[in-house]
């Protein structure tokens, strides 16, 4: 079977499989409604993030830097996260990855004030790059731990 192939089924598995809860996923991006306003999301993110075991490099909040130039931004917060463990096989194969990676997701609030969590799904990332048959456990392994992730952190 071809990688491309497999990486397709996976995606759709994922996205089948998963998430009552989840509102959208387009050109690689998983969507999930949160059950909990902005600031409460982020903080269980970077708790669940933390308890995989990953390493949190940077948080990015997109509107205190709106704040800081006088512009307005509902609540966009972003946390790079990731471990080498995870991401290396992945450059392995293929190093333009790497501008995908360390693992991003994004806590933001809607028009409407809902809270919502996005980050791109691992197996997209992984076609997009034409990442090879050797990283397919680790793309697995980062769907798993993602789809964890966002769910303890947006499901009551």
């Amino acid at each position: 079977m071809k990688l491309s192939v497999l990486i397709k089924i996976l995606a759709v598995i994922a996205a089948t499989c998963s998430w009552e809860t989840q509102a959208m996923a387009a050109d690689g991006l998983i969507t999930i409604k949160s059950s909990f306003g902005p600031e409460d999301t982020m903080k269980r993110l970077e708790t669940e993030v933390k308890a995989k075991g990953l390493t949190v490099f940077a948080h990015v909040d997109h509107a205190a830097g709106a704040s800081a130039v006088g512009l307005n931004l509902r609540p966009t917060d972003l946390i790079i996260f990731g471990n080498a463990n995870g991401g290396t096989p992945l450059m392995q194969q293929a190093q333009t990855v790497g501008i995908d990676l360390p693992l991003k997701a994004l806590v933001w609030q809607d028009e409407q004030g809902v809270t919502w969590l996005s980050y791109n799904d691992p197996a997209y990332l992984a076609g997009r790059h034409g990442v090879g048959e050797p990283a397919k456990a680790a793309v697995t392994a980062m769907t798993g731990a993602l789809h964890a992730i966002a769910s303890k952190a947006t499901a009551p």
